[in-house]
């Protein structure tokens, strides 16, 4: 075996990345299919905390994790 083998094995980082997107995907969907697009868009970028920003939010926070558990973690031996 060379020294440069690296095996990634299991990675909780990458799960809860994909957790937080969907998560947040859901919200937003959800929210489409309640409201219609425009006053979603409305809500989105008006000056108020709702709960279409959190999820806009979480969906971004999902993408960050996931880009944290694909960076590789080499031990040095």
């Amino acid at each position: 075996m060379s020294s440069n083998y690296y095996r990634r094995g299991r990675n909780p980082t990458t799960a809860f990345g994909v957790l937080f997107v969907v998560i947040g995907v859901i919200a937003l969907a959800r929210q489409l299919i309640i409201w219609t697009e425009d006053f979603v868009l409305q809500f989105l970028f008006n000056s108020e905390i709702n709960s279409e920003k959190v999820s806009v939010v979480t969906i971004c926070v999902g993408i960050f994790i996931v880009v944290l558990g694909f960076r590789k973690n080499e031990q040095k031996r």
